[in-house]
């Protein structure tokens, strides 16, 4: 069995490759759900729901989230009415979002829903929330300049040059398009939480386990912030291989590498084998780092160089083979 970590467009482009590569039932993925939000009375999960369309080959090709060929009818009549439409959710990934809140509100858990929808898209795979429990990623944003950002003038906003503030990851990342610099990240409620059922056997039982190339702050740190995940990594770090989600120093999608330097962390793949070396003895760069990979080495993991650019489902199935064959 292999068992992937997973968050955000990255992951769902390697595990798109995983399943070409290996029998899809074989494969597990554990996926942050930090990034969860209640939009409009509805259980938002972008990270479940951005793998799940990926790998069913309905997701939009342009944005890397939401469904192709998707209509905003809802949306734009939710504007006309004056509400707030800044989280655009079209009128089929509706279906999913009510779905989800109707059956949370029946008691039925996030695990057994996550099952349910992959189920509906024909999934194979399997596709666990990394806590059933509340956790929210937040951004403490630095101090502004004054300075009044598009998303302030949309929402009417005045810029108000005061200090930093704390926002939600997606405030943060969507209204304020991850333009602004931040001076901390922490992850509300994570102490408290319980691993999602199922989320420990699959690391233990695991024969590999692989850290998708996703933000290692925003995407992955998450995961890790839940009680038992770390530990459970550190035990089962000789086999366990991370796959850079840097290339020549910068994020290939989103704001992985500003945020690493904000946070003080190096934007390159040495950077990111000083946060992964104590879980993960291998760590996958790409071509264009090759020459890095004595560094990479030196912080303790060993260094595997191929191409890790995820330009077609074919790309990330050599990719995932790659990742196997250095796993044996």
């Amino acid at each position: 069995m292999i068992t992937v970590l997973a968050g955000g467009v990255g992951a769902a482009r390697l595990l798109r490759g995983m399943v070409r590569a290996v029998p899809a039932s074989d494969v597990t993925a554990i996926v942050n759900t930090a990034d969860d939000v209640i939009l409009h009375g509805l259980h938002v999960s972008p990270d479940l729901d951005t793998v799940t369309y990926t790998l069913a080959e309905a997701g939009n090709p342009e944005t890397g989230w939401g469904l192709a060929g998707e209509t905003w009818q809802a949306m734009d009549a939710l504007e006309r009415l004056g509400g707030s439409a800044w989280f655009r959710l079209g009128d089929r990934d509706l279906g999913t979002h009510l779905h989800r809140t109707g059956r949370l509100a029946a008691g039925a858990g996030l695990t057994a829903i996550t099952a349910e929808i992959t189920a509906a898209w024909g999934l194979e795979l399997t596709l666990l929330p990394m806590t059933e429990d509340r956790v929210a990623t937040m951004m403490t944003l630095a101090p502004t300049d004054g300075t009044r950002t598009p998303a302030d003038r949309q929402a009417g906003e005045e810029a108000s040059g005061q200090a930093s503030r704390e926002v939600g990851f997606q405030e943060y990342f969507v209204r304020l398009g991850h333009s602004v610099a931040v001076e901390s990240v922490r992850f509300d409620g994570a102490s408290e939480s319980l691993p999602g059922p199922g989320v420990l056997d699959a690391l233990a039982d695991a024969d590999v386990v692989v850290i998708a190339p996703s933000n290692p702050i925003v995407s992955i740190g998450p995961l890790l912030a839940v009680p038992g995940i770390a530990e459970a990594l550190r035990s089962r770090r000789a086999d366990t291989v991370a796959v850079s989600p840097i290339v020549a120093g910068a994020a290939l999608k989103g704001p992985a590498d500003r945020l690493m330097r904000e946070l003080g962390h190096e934007a390159s793949v040495v950077g990111v084998a000083r946060i992964y070396r104590d879980i993960a003895a291998t760590l996958v760069v790409d071509t264009a780092d090759a020459g890095l990979a004595a560094a990479v080495e030196a912080e303790g993991m060993a260094c595997v160089v191929t191409d890790t650019i995820m330009s077609s489902p074919e790309v990330a199935a050599d990719l995932s083979r790659r990742i196997l064959e250095v796993s044996r």
